[in-house]
């Protein structure tokens, strides 16, 4: 093979489902299924919309912009995203390896069996088993890592610190720092969540308080995490950890198995970033398109209609994901997650656009617009869901008092929120 084109094979449920390769100098991507899995007959559907279920190697092209690195979608969707870069170009550096020569295909080979859901790459790139951690150390090694005001060169940094969090840092997704990891259901003890996801241990990802905020903004998600709850959103159980970082449950990892999960982008190929694409009504297509069911379509409007009534303007494209049954070989959607107000709450905003239009528009949403999406997709009882999510408004405050959220904080929040239900 050209020294350029590197390859890896992917597997799914401990079967070989084919073989992915990148060639370096001319940036397309190669995919050929095994024989042996299209013979099979098993799983036909965990690739839905991209990838043609066919024998021969399909060439991509497409799919140059950062977001995929040049391999399709589905698995650029495995690869880390802006906090995990920074973690991997920290390990790659501190180990000497060239950053030219970084790859897709190597960056998965770092993911392997490591990765969230249930794709797997091999041969991947051996590390030492996971170990007990201290959510503490690891903070303390992240201020180092990613203050970009330090000489870089001048940080020394532990060995096995960084390779916890180079672990358990690079497959969350997501720009705020967060982890994976494994606690056990009767000791209480984390390890780094990378492997250890049997039934002996409850598997979270948790979203790091670093202190540099003003405020506790994983407090804040916590309250708004009991908010969507009160409001009929199905989420992860979750909780706060020693009173500073926000751990929910994976969906990912239930009852010791791996599910396979795509994220709107990844299952559909449409950029987050790219704004032309990035609305509702394609969320609604996908979710369309996958026949998911009545109860599944009404659960994402819900997860829309509470997104705008409390200005959750962090909807992007990756925030929604779909959950594929292997028993059924079908798709649902999958709980709701990244919930929160995304803004700094210490700073003033006048209807900040979210990351997902309805109807064309970014802000500025009326009732007539979550209708109009209601009729398109047949949602039942759509102006119901919409009261009784405007209904949960002043529950607001009585939670934040019952967190000790600071008052400027709440209601600064509190000053965001659209009452849709007589708009």
């Amino acid at each position: 093979m050209n020294k350029d084109v590197e390859s890896i094979k992917v597997f799914i449920f401990s079967i070989e489902v084919g073989t992915l390769a990148y060639d370096k100098t001319r940036a397309i991507s190669y995919f050929q299924y095994n024989n042996d899995y299209l013979a099979s007959g098993l799983y036909k559907n965990i690739f839905p919309f991209i990838l043609q279920r066919i024998g021969q190697t399909q060439v991509f092209r497409e799919f140059q912009e950062y977001t995929f690195r040049g391999i399709p979608p589905v698995f650029a969707d495995s690869l880390p995203d802006d906090f995990g870069n920074q973690i991997f170009n920290r390990w790659v550096k501190e180990k000497g390896i060239d950053k030219k020569e970084l790859s897709p295909i190597l960056q998965l080979a770092y993911v392997s069996n490591r990765g969230m859901g249930a794709l797997e790459y091999f041969p991947g790139k051996k590390l030492p088993k996971a170990t007990k951690i201290n959510l503490n150390v690891i903070v303390d090694v992240l201020k180092q890592v990613l203050d970009v005001k330090l000489d870089q060169k001048e940080v020394e940094l532990n060995d096995l610190g960084l390779l916890n969090i180079f672990k358990i840092g690079t497959s969350a997704g997501g720009a705020r720092p967060k982890v994976i990891v494994s606690e056990h259901k009767k000791k209480g003890t984390l390890l780094a969540g990378d492997l250890e996801y049997n039934d002996s241990y409850n598997h979270y990802l948790v979203k790091l308080g670093m202190g540099t905020d003003g405020y506790s903004r994983e407090l804040v998600e916590y309250g708004y995490y009991q908010l969507a709850c009160e409001s009929g959103l199905h989420m992860m159980l979750s909780k706060m950890i020693d009173g500073k970082h926000f751990a929910t449950l994976r969906y990912d990892r239930i009852d010791g198995e791996k599910k396979h999960v795509l994220t709107a982008t990844g299952i559909s190929g449409y950029n987050f970033q790219n704004p032309e694409v990035s609305s509702y009504e394609n969320v609604f297509e996908i979710a369309h398109n996958l026949n998911l069911p009545s109860a599944d379509m009404d659960a994402l409007y819900r997860r829309m209609v509470f997104n705008y009534v409390f200005h959750n303007t962090d909807d992007h494209l990756k925030n929604h994901s779909f959950i594929y049954e292997k028993e059924s070989d079908r798709w649902r959607i999958a709980p709701s997650y990244d919930i929160n107000f995304a803004l700094n709450a210490l700073a003033k905003w006048s209807d900040a656009p979210h990351s997902l239009s309805l109807n064309g528009k970014r802000n500025n949403i009326t009732k007539s617009d979550l209708l109009l999406l209601a009729k398109s997709y047949s949602i039942k009882r759509p102006k119901k869901i919409i009261e009784e999510i405007c209904s949960s408004i002043p529950r607001w405050k009585d939670i934040a008092l019952n967190l000790d959220i600071p008052k400027q904080v709440y209601q600064s929040i509190a000053d965001e929120f659209k009452d849709l239900d007589r708009i």
